[in-house]
């Protein structure tokens, strides 16, 4: 009998597959893994090289090995440090806007009401628009103080018309970057509500539990996953901001809102010290590294049919 069932139990494929078979399976995808590598893996090797070396595009002297004296620039360069605050204030800042203002929104959203669709198509719109011709029309047409809506809002008021550039330069990118990223927090924060526990709602209205007491006891542990899901990747999204900086702000005034990106941008592409800016993109990836991993271990139970470990 014990040799009957024994029998009958399958086989795993790849026990039986010789060799040369599982070659066969894999070859197929051996172009794709060699692309991602190349693609991936050798501009950073280059980047890596490069940071060992004292290279200035301005110098006529050859790129020569420097040990690591571009890393230990870093330690007494104040603006990349400061551009390392920023970044910090800017990536969490934002993040936070988003999930609150993507939290309201899907509360919204989610129930029915006539032109639901139209209203959750235009509040998605943000997320999928060109940044470049976002952030143009975000500088003439809200921020500027002369005929931008802004203004003519606070003219309304009867208060002075802000020049948020030059007065308030980081909080106007921090609205910019909240009005875009926001619809991305929606969509997630939304796929969450709508899977939400209905029979353990309706049990709660029967009990007397108000509105508050429902989202507080009810959707906000079922939301948890899904919102640390959101604040990371908004947050992977948000570390890496440039194209809104360059066209804002350009960094000031006086790198107070240039961040890590950027100023890496301007020591390679302004300054054209490469060898300095591989450098600091070197440290600024491994501090990058070291505050994703916590978040990303704090969201390893996620995809578990258990939840978290």
């Amino acid at each position: 009998m014990a040799k009957t069932i024994a029998a009958l139990r399958p086989k795993p494929l790849v026990a039986e597959l010789s060799l040369a078979e599982r070659w066969k399976v894999r070859g197929p995808l051996l172009p794709a893994l060699i692309f991602t590598i190349l693609l991936t893996q050798l501009p950073f090797l280059l980047t890596l090289i490069y940071s060992f070396q004292n290279w200035n595009l301005l110098s006529a002297k050859p790129a020569v090995f420097n040990g690591g004296a571009n890393f230990l620039a870093t330690f007494s360069d104040e603006v990349f440090w400061r551009s390392i605050t920023n970044t910090g204030l800017m990536t969490g800042v934002s993040t936070v806007a988003c999930l609150v203002v993507g939290l309201g929104l899907a509360l919204l959203l989610n129930h029915s009401f006539p032109g639901r669709g139209i209203a959750r198509t235009l509040a998605i719109t943000p997320f999928f628009l060109m940044p470049v011709a976002v952030t143009l029309f975000w500088r003439s047409a809200m921020f500027d103080p002369g005929f931008g809506l802004f203004g003519w809002f606070s003219r309304l008021l009867g208060l002075p018309a802000i020049n948020w550039l030059s007065e308030y330069p980081l909080a106007a990118l921090i609205i910019l970057l909240t009005w875009r990223f926001a619809p991305f927090a929606l969509l997630i924060l939304i796929a969450g509500l709508q899977s939400a526990p209905q029979e353990q709602l309706e049990a709660a209205k029967v009990d007397g539990a108000g509105p508050l007491r429902q989202f507080g006891s009810i959707l906000i542990p079922h939301l948890r996953p899904y919102i640390e899901l959101a604040a990371l990747l908004l947050a992977m999204n948000l570390i890496q901001t440039f194209g809104e900086i360059a066209l804002l702000t350009a960094g000031g005034p006086a790198f107070g809102t240039t961040n890590i990106t950027y100023y890496i941008y301007l020591k390679g592409f302004n300054s054209f010290d490469l060898g300095t800016a591989s450098a600091f993109g070197v440290v600024a990836l491994v501090i990058t590294i070291a505050l994703v991993l916590p978040a990303l271990r704090l969201l390893s139970g996620i995809f578990q049919k258990e939840g978290r470990r």
